[in-house]
């Protein structure tokens, strides 16, 4: 035991600004199982593979069950991560014939190489025999290990920073590994960091109305069914249509979920672009309300980051009220 006045520096806080964790002695958690499961989500319904016989794709994420965190211990990061994943993937034959199967991941975890990974691709056993089976089989198993080791280098890319704190000299060690050197227009070099988690962005909201020649019952059922989300944006999605379900959509662009549902009234999201900073989410709230044979449609959206204000607002117009008003003719009277 030290002497008194004599006590270990690696406790001494008034050396730090914030008096916290000198020189990053001590052990600090997060977690970041809910990231995770959202990019692993994302990364997985991008899986496309195509030949002679066809194109299959992973069309739902069924089940990602685990969890993963991240620790710091005497400035040393320690990542751990241990996920089973069952996903369905859809087969269509240059005849237009479709067929079922399932994916199965049982063993993602920090102390498995991606390669050596046990995935079970399965068709549905109701399902005719298919080529296409086997080309999920080769090709298909090939681009899922490709998206579960984005998964792993985003993981690490994304949360190294944030998890190792500035010393009393400055910036660490660690933090330093993520300093690049890039040219400038003048051709001398310029430093810039890799984002980190956690820094807070500037945000806005805004409001949109719309109205729709339907009821909004029918509406309503427009932004849940998946079938009809996809008929309105042409492209395979992922819908599930229930309170804490998650959707995703525009070929993975867009994804969230479904935090708040009031039937024929409301629905409340939590929305994201895929290009926003990783865990950032905007609340998107759409509320419904007849008049007559029409239904406005208020959208109000809170927590957008202020640069991408004019792109979420284009693409809610475009790709969300037009498309649905052209799909399924409920464009309004114009008097």
């Amino acid at each position: 035991m030290a002497k008194w006045g004599q006590g270990d520096p690696r406790w001494i806080v008034e050396e730090r600004a914030d008096a916290t964790n000198v020189n990053n002695w001590h052990w600090t958690e997060r977690d970041v199982s809910a990231w995770s499961q959202d990019v692993l989500n994302e990364l997985l319904l991008r899986v496309r593979v195509e030949n002679e016989d066809g194109v299959c794709q992973i069309t739902d994420v069924s089940e990602i069950e685990g969890e993963a965190s991240i620790n710091n211990r005497k400035g040393k990061l320690i990542f751990f991560y241990e996920w089973i994943i069952k996903a369905s993937w859809t087969g269509t034959s240059k005849n237009g014939l479709k067929y079922k199967g399932n994916v199965e991941v049982m063993n993602l975890s920090d102390e498995n190489d991606i390669d050596d990974l046990d995935i079970c691709i399965i068709a549905c056993k109701d399902q005719p025999t298919t080529p296409l089976t086997a080309l999920m089989k080769k090709d298909g198993e090939k681009e899922v290990k490709l998206a579960l080791q984005g998964y792993v280098s985003h993981l690490k890319k994304e949360f190294s920073q944030g998890m190792i704190l500035p010393t009393a000299e400055g910036v660490s060690k660690q933090q330093q590994t993520h300093i690049k050197l890039e040219k400038n227009p003048s051709g001398s070099p310029a430093i810039s960091k890799s984002p980190s988690s956690g820094v807070k962005i500037p945000t806005v909201s805004f409001h949109l109305k719309e109205t729709f020649l339907t009821s909004s019952e029918e509406l309503y059922k427009v932004f849940l069914n998946q079938e009809m989300v996809q008929a309105f944006t042409h492209l395979t999605a992922h819908v599930d249509g229930v309170r804490g379900g998650r959707f995703c959509l525009l070929e993975g662009n867009v994804h969230g979920e479904f935090a708040e549902l009031v039937p024929d009234q409301r629905i409340v999201m939590r929305w994201r672009f895929s290009s926003w900073p990783a865990g950032h989410f905007s609340t998107v709230t759409l509320d419904f309300t007849d008049r007559d044979s029409e239904t406005e449609m208020s959208l109000e959206a809170k927590g957008v980051p202020s640069s991408e204000e004019e792109r979420m607002k284009e693409g809610w117009q475009r790709y969300y009220f037009d498309a649905i008003k052209q799909t399924f003719g409920y464009e309004a009277r114009i008097c």
